[in-house]
Order: structure tokens, then sequence, then C-alpha cells
């Protein structure tokens, strides 16, 4: 059984949008490289979703540890061009995964900060 509690609808028009841990999510397929994806289904509002979507992962052509590594050395303020060197991807690579991975943290800490706790 898989578990999908980490997880949550990612369809806007849906009544459970972000709202994690809730059992409304099945996975209907598995795709990719040894089927290793997961297809997830709402039961609220019957949308179909990667387990990837929303995340800097989607849509990725470079193994995820390829893509961990690129992102480990940009978190490490290490340039485009040295990046793209080490690691062996193409500099248009790492700037796109460099601004997806923006984008993703930039809509996390948006999601996030109205639970942080108040300043006294």
């Amino acid at each position: 059984m898989d578990d999908l509690s980490r997880f949550c609808c990612l369809n806007p028009s849906c009544s459970d949008l972000g709202k994690r841990g809730l059992g409304n999510l099945t996975v209907t397929a598995r795709y990719g490289p040894g089927k290793s994806r997961r297809m997830l289904r709402c039961r609220t509002c019957k949308a179909r979703f990667s387990e990837r979507k929303g995340t800097p992962l989607f849509d990725a052509r470079l193994p995820p540890g390829k893509v961990n590594d690129v992102l480990a050395h940009v978190a490490e303020g290490v340039g485009t061009r040295k990046t793209a060197r080490l690691t062996g991807v193409h500099t248009d690579t790492v700037t796109r995964y460099t601004r997806l991975a923006g984008d993703h943290a930039a809509e996390r800490h948006d999601e996030l900060v109205p639970f942080s706790p108040q300043d006294r």
C-alpha cells in the first residue's frame, strides 16, 4: 500500500486543495523509468496528476540524483558555469532547474508563512 499522506490535491477548484492526509488520493497508474512514478487521482474532484507536479522534478529529463547535485551546487553558491562543468550538464539546464527550484521555494514560503509563530 502506498503512503500518500504527504500529497494533496493540486486542482484549484477542488474543495480539498492543499489538504494533506485526507485519504482522498489514490494511485491510478505508474509511469516513467521502471514504473517508479505514480499518477494520483483525487476522489473529491476526480482530477489526475503526477506525484511530481508542483515540484522542480516535474517533467524532468535528468535523473533525480543529477538534479539534486545541480541544486546542491547552486545552494552552496557555486556559479552557473562552474556547476555545469562539475555536474556535466549544460549551463541552460542549470539555469532552468535553478529557476524551477526558486519558484517552488517561493510557493512553499508563501504557503507556510501564514502558519509562522507570532513575534512577541
